[in-house]
This record gives structure tokens, C-alpha cells and sequence, in this order.
């Protein structure tokens, strides 16, 4: 299992998440993402140039969920929800 970590962007990005019709996608993905990072389906990508070694996950055709996966603590950076990539 990993931690959850919350940048302060993703933070900011929660709260406009909480009052949209994407909520239960975003909290679906986030456990899965807990249990397995490298986890598929749903599918993944790894991202480059400037989020190298960041992953992205689509949350719609506009939405996706970036995030850092810290192998030696075991945990997740949740890097923000941004625009598709």
C-alpha cells in the first residue's frame, strides 16, 4: 500500500474537484493508485520533457491526474489535476 501525499497545488485543485461531477472518478483513481501505482487498467502514461518521470492519468478527454511515485517511502505525490497534457 502506498501514502498519499498532497502537493499544495493538488490541494487547491481538490477543493474545485469536491464540487464537480469528477469527484468519484478522481477518488476511485486514488485508491487504486494507493493499493499499485503501475496499476492497469485504467490505463497510464509516462510523461516527459518537462514532468519526466511523473505519471498521468486521464480523468476525461480534458482532465488528467499527475502524479510522482517515491519507490523508497512508498508513497505517491499528487502533483496537480491539470488540463490534458
Amino acid at each position: 500500500m502506498y501514502k498519499l501525499i498532497y502537493s499544495p497545488q493538488a490541494q487547491k485543485d481538490a477543493k474545485k474537484i469536491a464540487t464537480s461531477n469528477l469527484k468519484p472518478k478522481v477518488e476511485d483513481l486514488l485508491e487504486i493508485i494507493k493499493r499499485n501505482p503501475y496499476s492497469f487498467p485504467p490505463s497510464f502514461e509516462f510523461l516527459s520533457v518537462k514532468l519526466t518521470g511523473f505519471i498521468s492519468r486521464k480523468l476525461n478527454k480534458q482532465y488528467c491526474l499527475v502524479y510522482d511515485v517515491i519507490e523508497d517511502e512508498k508513497s505517491c505525490k499528487s502533483f496537480k489535476n491539470v488540463d490534458t497534457l
